[in-house]
């Protein structure tokens, strides 16, 4: 019995002190073991090889929950309901359709009142509005409605804070609870904790904010927009500062960060964590201090020496020369330093949590940023170090692209605005993300035509199509004795006997009636007699009668010959989505003139192909007279066909342009080769002509048989430069590329060239 009794306490005292043993650190943790239970840290890990590791942080540092002053999670939910009492809104239960359907998608915007304060920025806003092709100055037609109160700055210690919103949107007789509006805002909340509140109801609104909370954003509803800044431009914009072959995916810097760091509030954390992951050499962190009136009450151990390195190193040379640039919050989610990231081409790291990242219901920033967690920030290092040099390479590819069709501009972050809550009316007809996120964007893929990738010019490869293997000539008349002249009579013979002819289109701008059919030739192909409307901008209406991809477009004076027409249209389908032609002129910038020039000398470079004599493709067909047949040829069925930049200068262009083109002689040709540049990136293409041929379209001559000339080459010039002004930079685009047939000149045997007549004189 004793001996069974030394057992039993034996086994207990050892299985005592093998408790005691592994596990007193955790029994530590209890309060008996403690007399501070309150005052207790975390047990973080104890690793065996501690002295080993280098000490990325401070263990008071990541103790700690956050900044005390934040508010608290109901606090924030509470703020957030005051704000957005419409929360479950969507387009199906806020949103008027009915408005929408006999007028379409037009926009109004209030009557600006006198007296009314009005930022920079948001008057920008209402001017892009005002010059798209969606504005209405009728109420009565509009489907949307933009506030002439400047809702931009929220913020009511900001000077441009605008009181008692409230009172006014509601004496609106339009306002109707907020339904069928758009609010923009870049600014919300203030000090301390800047939360969303605008400060007034937005009701059944929709909004269009900066710094878009995720819990907050309504999806399908709202849109989140970048911060921008004051200054940014109008329209056009400055380009990337990604140039073809001139950076190297790889630049001197891996990852860089320069900005303020917050010492105490909202914001404050990310900030100041960020000099952990500086090492001086391929990462730069720099903060300061130095910002706001009362930093030094506030300044830490570190804020000396941060404010020294701070200086040393110049944010643009740090844009331009890394690979990636970290874009944490500041005081609110989103920061001007998102789109200057964009622009140079230095792919933003994002550490915002609950970001709702600008028009990503359309944008896929997967390709184009790396979306960071802000409690992780020690992993980014060693994530930006794991992606493949052809990545990085097509992320700041795709940044550039974004840059450009979406962000560089007001105009264009407004009316991609506006087209994202245009597709939400017709989902069925809606641009898919392929369209959002690929060359030329969204904003010149328009689905009121076709949304099917095969019916554009540019996706031709990617889908594993090609352009039709007809073309339609499309000949204007305008000759002023309004009779059928020898030249216009040889020019459709001539291109009736292409093997590539599928109709001939006569547009008569004349003030008499055309000639009855027996008058025109016999052809081998339809021949069908439009009558004009005796505009310019007629030429690149989308008629219902034209029945191809592409479009040969011709004046009634131009001489061509079967052959010359044959080899164009061959080289157009290698280049459906540029204009392929034979005239050519260039454009130049006159420093004297401090503007643009317009040349028709020969020189060795080309910008411009006249439509005088040109290919190029056209859009879904809209709506248009079809026409009268001079003949009793059979008509082709209408059908839907993809033609592209008819139905973009008819449907894209705001009704403005179309008017100065129809108001200066000889601009039509360059708002045509102008949009194409500005939708491709691309400079024209010019093929091989008869020598005999290329003074046949007018240009200017001396002496006073000049002098209509003169008048005609003066009001070119003058479009040009007005075509610069309203696009907001030059979209022209200069070549030295000229294509010739196999064999041309070469002296070989006229037997082995496929086509030797262009080579006779």
């Amino acid at each position: 019995m004793q001996t069974r009794k030394k057992y039993i306490f034996l086994t207990f005292l050892a299985s005592w002190l093998l408790l005691f043993f592994f596990g007193g650190d955790q029994l530590r943790r209890f309060g008996f073991f403690s007399k501070r239970k309150a005052e207790a840290r975390r047990n973080w890990p104890r690793w065996t090889d501690r002295s080993l590791l280098k000490s990325f942080a401070d263990p008071e540092e990541l103790q700690s929950d956050g900044n005390p002053s934040l508010p608290s999670p109901r606090a924030q939910r509470v703020v957030r309901l005051s704000v957005y009492k419409n929360s479950r809104c969507r387009m199906e239960t806020c949103f008027d359709f009915s408005r929408c359907e006999k007028h379409g998608f037009k926009v109004f915007t209030y009557p600006r009142e006198r007296d009314q304060p009005l930022s920079e920025s948001y008057g920008k806003i209402l001017t892009s509005i005002e010059r798209s092709r969606y504005y209405t100055p009728n109420p009565e037609e509009a489907c949307l409605f933009i506030l002439s109160i400047d809702t931009l700055d929220r913020d009511h210690l900001s000077g441009q804070y605008v009181r008692n919103v409230n009172e006014k949107i509601h004496s609106f007789p339009l306002w109707n609870g907020g339904r069928n509006h758009l609010i923009f805002n870049l600014y919300s909340g203030t000090w301390p904790n800047y939360t969303e509140d605008l400060g007034f109801d937005i009701g059944q609104a929709i909004l269009a904010k900066a710094s878009f909370y995720t819990k907050s954003f309504r999806p399908g509803f709202d849109i989140s927009i970048p911060l921008f800044s004051k200054d940014h431009p109008q329209r056009g914009g400055e380009r990337g500062w990604l140039y073809q072959d001139s950076i190297p995916p790889k630049k001197k810097y891996l990852l860089v960060f320069k900005g303020k760091r917050y010492l105490t509030g909202i914001g404050s954390g990310t900030r100041n964590a960020l000099h952990h992951i500086h090492n001086g050499k391929d990462i730069v962190s720099l903060t300061t201090c130095k910002h706001g009136k009362d930093w030094e009450k506030h300044k830490d151990v570190r804020c000396d020496k941060d404010n020294v390195d701070y200086e040393k190193f110049d944010y643009q040379e740090l844009l331009h020369n890394s690979t990636f640039c970290i874009v944490p919050r500041g005081r609110r989610l989103g920061s001007f330093r998102f789109l200057e990231a964009l622009q140079a081409a230095c792919i933003p790291v994002l550490l915002s949590d609950g970001w709702e990242l600008p028009f990503a219901e359309a944008i896929d920033w997967g390709k184009a940023a790396v979306v960071g967690n802000e409690r992780l920030l020690l992993q980014i290092p060693s994530t930006v170090r794991c992606i493949h040099p052809e990545r990085v390479l097509a992320f700041q590819q795709q940044t550039q692209f974004l840059w450009d069709a979406y962000f560089s501009s007001v105009d264009k972050i407004v009316h991609t605005t506006l087209e994202i809550i245009k597709d939400r009316l017709l989902p069925h007809r809606s641009r898919s993300r392929f369209l959002w996120n690929t060359l030329p964007g969204g904003l010149l893929a328009l689905p009121d035509f076709s949304t099917h990738l095969g019916d554009f010019p540019f996706y031709y490869l990617q889908h594993g199509s090609s352009p039709s293997e007809k073309f339609t000539a499309f000949i204007r008349a305008v000759s002023l004795a309004c009779s059928l002249s020898q030249p216009i009579l040889r020019l459709i013979q001539a291109v009736s006997e292409s093997q590539y002819c599928a109709q001939i289109l006569v547009l008569w701008s004349c003030e008499k009636p055309p000639p009855p059919s027996r008058k025109w030739p016999q052809t081998a192909v339809p021949l069908t007699i439009i009558q004009g409307r005796r505009k310019l901008s007629d030429r690149f209406f989308p008629y219902t009668a034209i029945q191809t991809d592409a479009v040969l477009s011709l004046d009634e004076h131009t001489s061509l010959s079967t052959s010359e027409v044959d080899f164009a249209f061959v080289v157009w389908r290698s280049f459906p989505e540029r204009i392929v032609g034979f005239p050519t002129r260039s454009h130049f910038w006159d420093a004297e003139q401090r503007r643009w020039g317009y040349t028709s000398k020969w020189t060795n470079e080309l910008s411009i192909v006249l439509t005088a004599a040109a290919f190029y493709h056209r859009y879904p067909a809209g709506e248009g007279p079809a026409g009268w047949g001079a003949r009793p040829h059979p008509a082709p069925p209408p059908r839907s066909l993809p033609r592209y930049y008819h139905s973009l200068f008819t449907e894209y262009l705001p009704a403005g342009l179309r008017e100065l083109v129809d108001g200066l002689a000889a601009c039509e040709d360059i708002l045509m080769n102008v949009l194409v540049a500005a939708v491709t990136k691309l400079p024209p293409i010019k093929v091989t002509q008869q020598k005999q041929h290329k003074e046949t379209v007018p240009q200017q001559v001396k002496g006073t048989a000049g002098a209509a000339g003169s008048r005609r080459f003066t009001q070119r010039q003058d479009c040009l430069n007005q075509l610069a002004d309203w696009f907001g930079y030059m979209p022209l685009v200069s070549s030295q590329l000229r294509l010739d047939p196999v064999l041309f000149k070469d002296q070989v045997s006229v037997l082995r060239k496929k086509y030797p007549r262009l080579e006779k004189p």
